[in-house]
């Protein structure tokens, strides 16, 4: 697994295509486990963070959320802070998302492979597949919206899968099909209205059933 974005082309013949997933609130309903990941971060720093909204709006790097709550001489503190705790608080209340690993079959069936482009920290993102044995088979981390597109480009994604209008973004740069699912912060509306070219309302419990389709279509 790569914990990194390669540039290197890393087209794999044996398979036929590769499809992109993000991790949070796509793969994984990380939203408990960051909770807890907060409030043992809030008790160690004595600051107040309001749990609540944070889960509101997962996405975004994790710095970025941290600008809400610590002044910017304390970020790096907090972020560390916050990573070294992740695999106590974070992994085991996080469930896999419905339909994901029927997702990763079905890929895996129709002669396709798996990767992961998360925004999350590759270590703790790596903990949540080995936990819930989602096995895709690469992992990129620390990739967020349009930066998405190195690792799309360099694994020749022809599909992302998301729930983040950041998602969307990372997906048309990198010239790849954008699949959407409102399972995170967003609406089917909004995801549509971002540019998702596909969004699944049922979340990755209709993925299967569309990637068959997709893949017996004119362009599969």
């Amino acid at each position: 697994m790569t914990p990194y974005p390669s540039t290197t082309p890393r087209t794999d013949h044996r398979y036929a295509f590769t499809v992109g997933f993000d991790l949070d609130l796509t793969l994984v309903d990380s939203r408990p486990g960051i909770r807890a990941a907060y409030a043992a971060l809030a008790a160690a720093t004595d600051t107040h963070i309001d749990l609540d909204l944070v889960i509101s709006r997962l996405g975004p790097p994790l710095v970025e959320e941290l600008r809400n709550w610590f002044p910017e001489e304390r970020i790096a503190e907090a972020n560390a802070l916050y990573l070294a705790g992740y695999p106590q608080h974070g992994i085991a209340p996080s469930p896999a998302m419905p339909g994901a690993l029927d997702s990763l079959a079905a890929i895996r069936e129709l002669g396709g492979r798996s990767i992961v482009v998360t925004a999350k920290n590759p270590r703790n993102a790596r903990l949540h597949l080995d936990h819930l044995g989602i096995d895709a088979d690469e992992l990129i981390g620390d990739l967020w919206a349009e930066d998405k597109a190195l690792a799309l480009r360099a694994h020749d994604a022809s599909v992302y899968v998301g729930d983040h209008i950041g998602d969307v973004r990372g997906a048309r740069k990198a010239g790849a099909l954008a699949v959407a699912v409102p399972t995170g912060p967003y609406g089917a509306a909004e995801l549509r209205a971002a540019g998702a070219d596909v969004v699944l309302p049922g979340g990755l419990t209709d993925f299967p059933a569309w990637l068959r389709g997709h893949r017996a279509g004119p362009t599969g």
